[in-house]
């Protein structure tokens, strides 16, 4: 699934000078300040450097051709300085490249976030959580990686170099020409290896994102797994993606080091012909400390010289992440920001369908001709086969997605023309599936009223008729509930749920199918805690019991995206229609339960 949708995306390899221009302009430059000073900082490592090859060809005349040993010590008192220096200022550049790097990394993450907080359900239905992850974190770093890189390479490596060959220059001009004969065919060899790396990193972030997707199915349904006894089938699923990882990883190394036994070769090749060179040179009467020096500086410009050969490919590889990540940043926003629109202005909370037509996808409608009221402070409940667009209301009104025709109004306002921020803080949703955030239960309360006061939380706990079973736990409100809630019951998740709708005080509230998992205990107490919310609310309900919903102010039977019937339940099964049949074969159901049967 990952793998087919980022195929399209690294298609086109080209525009590498545009991604790294934008990341220039975007993130780098705001921290100009900090990469002068890192700068400032690598020249000065940098000339310390050059200088100790420099002063290394003084030493040796001053032992061999002068005998002065105060000017050697004099001379070794400098290098030691040189040395400190050197490396109190590379101390100092890795301090501040690695702060810049963790604010880049922070930025992008939370401008990604952000990026995706305004995306519509729609959006999130179409990919896996595990891709938004991978995106997030590969990223991340290697659009730091990529700014990283380029101020490394120009301010420690390129000065380096530059440094290096000055002394080279100085000492022996003719030698420095020879030295520079490897550098053709080094260059060439690189260029042919980019393409391959761009390939072999596309493949390594498609199975690093499979590998997360597969372990965060794996864990978050380990019960399903287990029950079923899937083990073998997810770990088969499981290694197929660490072997490919596995697999471009080698080809990842085995590619991006290719170069270096010719690189090695050639420089192997220049290092002796500069030797014979300077050795002749010596021989013939010149200064064997310039010798010295000149070959300390080629020495020591090898390896930022293969560095900055390197920085295509190093940079190349980084890309792909930053491919990635662009990708959801620069994607159209599905849900917009919309604080330019009036807010929703409430007096009752009155909720109109007027003809409303949607379908998620072409040519497959889910909603024909919608039309209903659920008038102020009543209870308005939903029902019928699955299917049959009940949740589509409830996803409509909340506006996860906008309906293609007719209008929803509310209180005498399209809900298309105010700020969605503003009509969902009206509204308080209670759904079957509750999923709690990791923290403790205090924190899942207080998500309904940021803000709110411990007297608040437990009174909102006290209505939900939750309070109880929290003080039953050793830690009270402090207890963590696990991830999604796990370390809590269906119940008691429900309840949590419902206290955050009640500290909401929302005067709409959305119910879908909020009792249909639990056991009859439990749904005893959530539907003491559900009137409680409903009190004096406008209220929306999905039922799946139809006994949980008889007392209902008014219910509507949904079929093919339509109302076809509408009543109280005494008079729905009056009239014998589609609610009455369904009332029967519940019952029916419910009586002749084979598991209910065996029990008794």
């Amino acid at each position: 699934m990952i793998g087919s949708r980022l195929r399209s995306l690294f298609a086109d390899q080209d525009g590498a000078p545009a991604l790294v221009r934008r990341l220039l302009t975007e993130y780098a430059v705001e921290h100009w300040r900090r990469y002068a000073i890192a700068f400032a900082l690598m020249g000065i490592a940098a000339a310390c450097t050059a200088a100790t090859a420099y002063l290394l060809g003084n030493v040796i005349n001053a032992a061999l051709e002068d005998r002065n040993l105060a000017g050697i010590i004099a001379l070794a008192i400098v290098m030691v300085a040189l040395f400190t220096i050197k490396g109190a200022a590379t101390y100092g550049q890795a301090v501040m490249m690695s702060r810049i790097g963790a604010r880049i990394v922070a930025e992008i993450q939370r401008r990604t976030f952000d990026k995706l907080l305004n995306e519509g359900l729609g959006f999130f239905a179409n990919r896996h959580s595990a891709e938004f992850l991978a995106r997030l974190s590969a990223g991340a770093t290697s659009a730091s990686s990529v700014v990283n890189l380029l101020v490394t390479a120009t301010g420690r490596d390129l000065l380096s170099v530059i440094g290096l060959v000055t002394v080279m220059v100085l000492k022996d001009p003719v030698m420095s020409l020879v030295s520079v004969v490897v550098v053709p065919p080094a260059l060439l060899v690189l260029r042919k290896l980019m393409h391959r790396i761009r390939v072999i990193a596309r493949s390594q972030f498609t199975g690093g994102a499979r590998i997360l997707e597969t372990m965060q199915e794996t864990v978050q349904s380990i019960r399903v797994v287990k029950a079923f006894t899937l083990e073998e089938q997810m770990r088969a699923k499981f290694d197929a993606s660490v072997s490919v990882v596995e697999r471009e990883s080698v080809n990842m190394a085995r590619v991006a080091n290719r170069a270096s036994p010719l690189m090695e070769t050639l420089g192997g090749v220049a290092i002796a012909i500069a030797v014979v060179y300077g050795g002749y040179q010596v021989i013939g009467g010149a200064s064997p400390g310039s010798f010295l020096s000149f070959v300390a500086a080629f020495l020591l410009v090898y390896e930022p010289a293969k560095r900055l050969a390197r920085l295509n490919i190093d940079l190349s590889a980084n890309l792909v992440g930053v491919r990635v990540l662009f990708e959801i940043i620069d994607g159209p926003t599905t849900e917009p920001i919309e604080d330019g629109m009036p807010p929703l202005a409430l007096s009752q909370a009155r909720v109109e369908f007027a003809n409303v037509n949607f379908a998620y996808r072409p040519g497959e409608p889910v909603l024909e001709g919608m039309s209903f009221v659920a008038e102020p402070s009543r209870v308005t409940a939903l029902v019928g086969q699955s299917g049959g667009g009940k949740s589509t209301v409830l996803n409509l009104i909340l506006r996860f997605y906008d309906a293609q025709s007719g209008k929803i109004i509310i209180d005498g306002q399209d809900v298309m023309t105010v700020s969605r921020r503003s009509l969902r803080r009206q509204i308080a949703y209670v759904g079957q599936d509750v999923r709690l955030f990791s923290g403790s239960i205090r924190d899942n309360i207080a998500f309904g009223k940021p803000g709110a006061t411990e007297a608040e939380i437990v009174a909102a706990a006290r209505a939900a008729h939750a309070h109880d079973f929290i003080m039953l736990f050793p830690r009270g409100y402090d207890s963590p509930v696990g991830e999604h809630g796990v370390q809590l019951a269906g119940g008691q998740r429900q309840r949590i749920a419902i206290a955050c709708a009640l500290i909401k005080n929302a005067p709409i509230i959305l119910l879908d199918e909020a009792t249909a998992a639990l056991d009859s205990e439990s749904e005893k107490h959530v539907q003491e805690a559900i009137a409680e919310l409903c009190k004096g609310r406008t209220t929306i309900v999905i039922a799946h019991r139809l006994s949980t919903i008889i007392h209902a102010d008014r219910i509507l039977v949904v079929e093919g995206g339509q109302i076809v019937e509408a009543g109280r339940h005494e008079e729905l099964l009056r009239r014998g229609g589609r609610y009455a049949s369904f009332y029967r074969l519940q019952l029916r159901h419910d009586v002749a339960d084979p598991l209910t049967a065996a029990a008794s």
